[in-house]
């Protein structure tokens, strides 16, 4: 139990962010009619926001303890 007591807070802490991310108020800065090489901004915004998400999680989780 030990090993995981730093990665759990981490973790919980990123969840909060990545609600944060993908709620109302940020969505809205990036729905606007502005294209990203043929994409539209809020497309790119999710994609980018959720693979660094994923990111994250891979790497607190694979960090040694």
């Amino acid at each position: 139990m030990q090993r995981n007591a730093r990665k759990v807070p981490r973790l919980i802490c990123l969840f909060g962010l990545g609600c944060l991310l993908f709620n109302y108020p940020l969505l809205a800065v990036f729905n606007i009619p502005f294209r990203v090489l043929g994409v539209p901004v809020l497309y790119v915004y999710l994609f980018v926001v959720w693979a660094c998400l994923i990111g994250l999680v891979g790497w607190i989780v694979e960090q040694p303890d």
